[in-house]
């Protein structure tokens, strides 16, 4: 907004001195250029600071939308984080991005700050480039084409192998049924015939690696993912199996249109710690998405059990989605225990 804005006015100012003769550079700006500029940052202010708490404008501003000034891609939010900005803006204009790039963005973007407004650096790239890329999904990628001056780890071998960069571990996942919180795609795939639904074109949020993506692809499926780096390179890796990675938060606008999605699934990602009024906006996005007849499928969603029935179980269930598949179980893990955790299992299906 404020980009178009300085952009109509740079416009408005060329065309209004073409027709005169050249003036001395060093005079004052006009008197209305800069009356309008202090319009648009009052304007942004006015949007991004607005008390809540004012009697008088809560009548006329869903108190939602001052909210989802605060999570959502709104670059207005940049304002907010004055430090983390200056430390992503400074480089050197027309020279190589200063490293770590992306850990510097990321976590502006977390923040709401994105898109981000550097623009006039060039990005860096691996100094070898694969001659060829494999294309199995599930074979190994070559590690030369990260760049891992990004992240503290510089090889796959330094992650925990339930991460998703052990792509060999990594074929079996979603292939197999040991508990009643396991969804095999072969169980989904038969879901969907039975409810006379075609799965051509789906969405994973919180997608890590993509591998939900490429076992997806055995079936013809088209599976866009969504990821954050996060400290790992789960966005290379998923470039480099063949699979589209979306680099994009959560709380982000889902980057689809209305209707248009057969299936979208929620990984490991979406879970307890995601702001309650962020997931519910996340939740509302999803509907917005699957056309009639589409397919929701929450995989393990874990919170406590409290959680779960007063809070977590309640927002899902407000989309009056048909339950295909509701299964909740312990999370048996060193955190899901000290906690008290338990895991969701959600399949449902829009009701037409």
């Amino acid at each position: 907004m404020v980009a178009t804005n300085i952009l109509s006015l740079y416009h408005l100012s060329t065309t209004m001195t073409t027709t005169k003769p050249p003036t001395n550079p060093t005079s004052p700006i006009p008197d209305h250029l800069i009356h309008q500029l202090q319009t648009i940052r009052a304007t942004i202010t006015h949007l991004t600071r607005h008390p809540s708490t004012t009697t008088t404008t809560t009548s006329t501003i869903p108190p939602e939308l001052l909210l989802y000034t605060q999570l959502s891609s709104i670059a207005s939010s940049c304002s907010h984080h004055p430090n983390l900005l200056h430390q992503y803006m400074n480089y050197t204009p027309f020279a190589t991005c200063p490293p770590p790039s992306s850990a510097a963005a990321e976590p502006l973007i977390l923040r709401g700050c994105h898109p981000l407004p550097r623009r006039r650096c060039f990005s860096l790239t691996p100094n070898k480039q694969p001659s060829s890329l494999p294309t199995n999904p599930f074979s190994p990628v070559p590690e030369y084409s990260i760049l891992w001056n990004n992240y503290n780890c510089k090889s796959f071998n330094c992650f925990n192998s339930d991460m998703g960069f052990d792509l060999y571990k990594e074929r079996s996942k979603l292939l197999t049924y040991k508990t009643e919180l396991d969804l095999p795609i072969s169980q989904l795939i038969d879901i969907a015939n039975k409810s006379n639904t075609v799965i051509r074109l789906a969405l994973d949020i919180g997608g890590g690696t993509g591998t939900f993506a490429a076992q997806m692809k055995e079936h013809n499926v088209t599976v866009v993912t969504t990821t954050m780096s996060m400290g790992a390179p789960y966005n290379e890796v998923a470039a480099l199996r063949g699979l589209v990675a979306l680099h994009v938060p959560l709380q982000q606008r889902l980057p689809v249109f209305d209707g248009v999605l057969d299936l979208v699934r929620c990984g490991h990602a979406v879970n307890r710690w995601i702001p309650v009024q962020a997931l519910e906006f996340m939740v509302y996005d999803v509907d917005r998405v699957l056309r009639g007849g589409g397919l929701f499928w929450v995989d393990r969603f874990f919170s406590k059990g409290v959680d779960l029935d007063k809070v977590f179980g309640p927002l899902i269930g407000k989309l009056g989605y048909k339950k295909v598949k509701w299964a909740v179980g312990k999370k048996t893990d060193s955190s899901g225990v000290k906690h008290g955790e338990m895991a969701l299992k959600r399949n449902g299906k829009p009701v037409s």
